[in-house]
């Protein structure tokens, strides 16, 4: 493990003991504060529904279904989930993106994490110049802006640059 892989990973732990991103479900009402308009929309359909089955002859019996039905459904807009977030997670596309989000992208690293990468004395040169070249131009780094300064820092890079420079000639 690299000294910037390290780093990461304990900013990534820290957060999510913080945040309390443990995967687990949790009770929460923001569905509600966020979408008031949709959750009374979603009870005035529910009521049309339910008048509508009373008057009908055939589904007046499965009214306690409709009922059983919403209640339980309804329930999931009661809880929050907090995905943890993993090194690994960075820069992989798969079916974690569409839970997790692209969080590595739009996520700003702590100064701290900064501050560290600068002071360790096992982090390359090269890569604290990269560094700050980096903050210069953004201001701000992402996760991913971390991980690609130890990503692009092994031997695939030096291959690239001499591939590309063999090209130029």
């Amino acid at each position: 493990m690299t000294e910037i892989q390290r780093l990461l990973t304990a900013t990534i732990d820290r957060l999510n003991k913080e945040e309390k991103r443990d995967n687990r479900p949790r009770f929460s009402i923001s569905f509600i504060r966020k979408h008031p308009g949709l959750f009374i929309a979603m009870y005035l359909g529910w009521l049309a529904t339910l008048a509508v089955m009373l008057q009908s002859e055939t589904l007046a019996g499965s009214v306690w279904l409709l009922v059983v039905l919403f209640v339980l459904l309804n329930g999931f807009f009661f809880f929050d989930v907090n995905p943890r977030y993993h090194y690994d997670d960075i820069d992989v596309l798969d079916l974690r993106v569409c839970y997790n989000g692209e969080w590595y992208n739009t996520r700003d690293v702590p100064q701290s994490l900064i501050e560290e990468i600068q002071a360790s004395p096992r982090v390359s040169a090269e890569q604290k110049a990269q560094l700050e070249k980096m903050l210069t131009r953004k201001k701000a780094l992402s996760f991913y802006d971390i991980y690609s300064l130890d990503k692009n820092n092994g031997p695939a890079r030096s291959l690239v640059n001499t591939t590309t420079a063999s090209r130029a000639h």
